[in-house]
This record gives structure tokens, C-alpha cells and sequence, in this order.
């Protein structure tokens, strides 16, 4: 976190963001914090990600709704169908993709997304 003054308020959000692998939304970071910061509004919190966002020290992932990752390496994601949770997968990046999208393309390919559609193993054994 640089570029902007520092703020406990965004501080916390970082943190939250920083010890969590559930990719929240913003009205998650909200609920998490709220019970030991009283004087935080929703507003901030949207406020703070967009700026951690813009400092490169989180992304943006636009599901359904937005979701926020502290993890900026690229990485890939699974998005349960039944719960709407999003998941890490530990796999490499493949810069072999970026290539093949270039060469079929013709477009100046910087990155990707990846994102895997399914049902997660906490929701298997209910379907």
C-alpha cells in the first residue's frame, strides 16, 4: 500500500483482504470489520478497495457481483455454481495462452483470466 496518505481505516481492509482466501465482496469486508469498528460506513470500505484496487495491492473480480482478491499475481479461479463461492486454484499462470490468443487474434494480449465453472467440495455431497 503507497501512493495515497495512510489510513488505519484501509489498513484494516488490506488486513482483512490479506488473511483471507474467500475472495469478498465489499459488504463481506463490511460485516467482518463493522463489530470491532463501529465508526466504519459501507461507503468506506467501497471506497478504500477501489483505491487498494488502483494502487495494484488488490483486484477486482466481477462475478455476479464484485469480489476483491489481495493476491494480484495471476492466478486462476473456481466459481461454485450452487454457493456462488470463488476459489484459488493452484495452478501456473500459462503464458502459452496469452501467445495462442495473439496469434489468433492479432490483439496486443497482456494477460488473462481464468475462471472454472462448477460444484465446490463443500456443496458435492449435497447434490
Amino acid at each position: 500500500m503507497n501512493g495515497k496518505r495512510y489510513s488505519r481505516q484501509r489498513e484494516l481492509i488490506y488486513e482483512a483482504l490479506m488473511h483471507t482466501d474467500q475472495h469478498p465482496t465489499a459488504e463481506m469486508v463490511y460485516q467482518w470489520l463493522k463489530p470491532t469498528n463501529p465508526n466504519l460506513s459501507l461507503g468506506t470500505v467501497y471506497r478504500n478497495l477501489n483505491l487498494l484496487v488502483d494502487e495494484g495491492a488488490a483486484v477486482r473480480m466481477a462475478f455476479p457481483v464484485e469480489r476483491y482478491d489481495a493476491n494480484v499475481e495471476p492466478h486462476p479461479h473456481f466459481r461454485c455454481e450452487v454457493c456462488g463461492g470463488v476459489f484459488d486454484l493452484d495452478l501456473p499462470y500459462d503464458k502459452g495462452l496469452d501467445e495462442k490468443a495473439l496469434l489468433a487474434s492479432g490483439h496486443d494480449i497482456r494477460s488473462h483470466e481464468l475462471i472454472f465453472h462448477g460444484v465446490c467440495v463443500n456443496c458435492k455431497p449435497k447434490h
